[in-house]
């Protein structure tokens, strides 16, 4: 019975994630939410869109921006950013709560933040040292890797 069980969990969640691969799709910058073409156009200001795609999931939708920069910036089904990677580049200095830049000004001087990501529960910020700093949602460090 077990074995029937664990056969039928496996085919179900292969063909979750088959029928989730394709649903990648590029769009159009104008149908991005509009919370996410406001962050673009507030801090990224001039900068040409090289694509957009919008990333469908079972129970989610997700969008990814690159710009001809070569930034990259994820954002949620409601426009909210989740990620600004701007690779060699440094992310906009709005964009990083007050909080984290101050703990990487005191201790990390110099460096420039290069990565942010965030979600619910924390931020991960990496710098151009290539360390990474992960932060709570109150903003107190609880990991460094380097």
């Amino acid at each position: 019975m077990k074995k029937i069980l664990f056969i039928l969990i496996a085919v179900f969640s292969v063909g979750i994630s088959s029928a989730s691969a394709d649903n990648d799709k590029v769009i159009n910058k104008s149908q991005l939410p509009a919370q996410a073409q406001q962050f673009i156009e507030k801090h990224f200001a001039g900068v040409d869109f090289t694509y957009v795609k919008e990333e469908r999931d079972v129970f989610s939708r997700s969008y990814e921006v690159r710009l001809a920069n070569g930034a990259k910036i994820e954002f949620s089904s409601k426009g909210n950013w989740e990620e600004v990677d701007c690779h060699f580049d440094v992310v906009p200095a709005a964009i990083i709560p007050a909080a984290i830049q101050e703990y990487i000004n005191n201790n990390f001087k110099g460096e420039k933040v290069l990565v942010i990501e965030r979600d619910r529960n924390d931020y991960e910020v990496k710098l151009s040292n290539r360390i990474e700093l992960k932060f709570d949602k109150d903003f107190n460090i609880y990991d460094i890797d380097d």
